[in-house]
């Protein structure tokens, strides 16, 4: 029974949680794997990891006798030390973007009970000239439907903690916490941590811009005919021109070229930044209505020589990036010679000398 006797509930919890530890362990692991397949399978959230601790005993105690003792015993009413501990088993949730901390709490909304939700964030921001760890935290347990299904039977019971925090917010967080001092130091000192805290904020901010400024260009680049400037036709480039075929080709560019004649592939952003670095440093000043000229020109034969390769070599396929290698190989043997390996090159010459390339 709850007592106002410390050194007895002390006993008692170390009793508790020695003898349940394992299960808190598989519950713990069991959280994780069902939040993160959860969140994973939402379809609109990039989340950098799922993990979760069981809280270590003696940080149980001391974070009860903080935060909770005194209050209770001024008051004489009764406690167990496991009854306040709503983190004994806690989770994380480390997304990339600020606006995805609802988004990943409106998921887990759907699939447990909340407990009680704290919003870091909407308390930093509501405090004039204060900066510092940012996230959502929920205490939840296990929905109803769930409790009752085999599987999470002998964890019905336990509540957990999330915290929802972007990668940002989750290493201010740790480095915070190598922050020795903090209150009673000089101010000096306190205007130099908030600088660095406004600084992180600043970063995680911008970097959900720049998302949201990098799929306005794509979606930019989408929306504008894929034609190619007559000038470059005729061979008379105008170097003024105020035509989007005119400008020099960069990622968003190549993504809409490419995805014209690739519809069905998905073009890995970082694969299609480098190799737009490449066809650049290839050809400098190439521009975008060049690089669609290349293609359009191109296109039919590298893909009859894909299905004369294909059909040789049973276990090799051309995937788009490779077609696209050969089709400004085409364009200039000079400046994209070296797009191609020696073989790859040599067995394309081969095919072209024999179909009359």
């Amino acid at each position: 029974m709850p007592s106002l006797d410390f050194e007895h509930e002390k006993n008692q919890f170390r009793e508790y949680y020695d003898a349940n530890y394992h299960l808190l362990e598989d519950a713990k692991n069991s959280f994780v794997a069902l939040v993160n397949a959860l969140v994973t399978h939402s379809g609109n959230i990039a989340v950098s990891k799922v993990e979760g601790r069981v809280k270590e005993k003696e940080e149980c105690i001391r974070k009860f006798s903080v935060k909770y003792r005194r209050k209770l015993e001024s008051a004489g009413e009764p406690y167990s030390i496991v009854a306040h501990m709503s983190d004994l088993i806690g989770l994380r949730v480390v997304c990339l973007y600020e606006d995805e901390i609802e988004k990943v709490g409106s998921v887990l909304g759907s699939h447990f009970d909340f407990i009680e939700i704290t919003n870091k964030s909407a308390l930093i921001e509501n405090t004039e000239g204060s900066f510092g760890y940012k996230g959502l935290h929920l205490d939840l347990k296990l929905g109803e439907s769930r409790r009752n299904l085999p599987e999470y039977a002998a964890y019905a019971d336990f509540n957990f903690e999330i915290q929802i925090r972007t990668i940002i917010q989750d290493s201010w967080s740790v480095l915070d916490h190598k922050i020795k001092y903090k209150k009673s130091i000089p101010n000096r000192l306190k205007r130099r941590i908030n600088t660095l805290a406004a600084l992180f904020e600043l970063a995680d901010r911008e970097f959900r811009e720049i998302r949201d400024s990098t799929e306005e260009e794509i979606r930019k680049a989408e929306a504008e005919p894929e034609e190619t400037p007559q000038e470059l036709v005729e061979g008379t480039p105008q170097p003024n021109a105020a035509v989007d075929g005119s400008m020099k080709l960069n990622a968003f560019g190549f993504l809409k070229t490419a995805r014209h004649f690739f519809n069905a592939f998905d073009f890995h952003p970082h694969k299609v930044d480098g190799f737009t670095q490449d066809i650049a440093a290839l050809e400098p000043g190439i521009t975008r209505g060049k690089f669609n000229l290349y293609m359009r020109e191109n296109i039919s034969r590298v893909k009859r020589y894909q299905t004369f390769f294909e059909e040789q070599n049973t276990t090799d396929k051309l995937n788009p990036f490779t077609m696209i290698r050969h089709c400004l190989y085409l364009g200039s043997k000079t400046n994209f010679s070296s797009l191609l390996s020696n073989r790859a090159r040599e067995s394309f010459e081969l095919w072209l000398s024999e179909n009359n390339g």
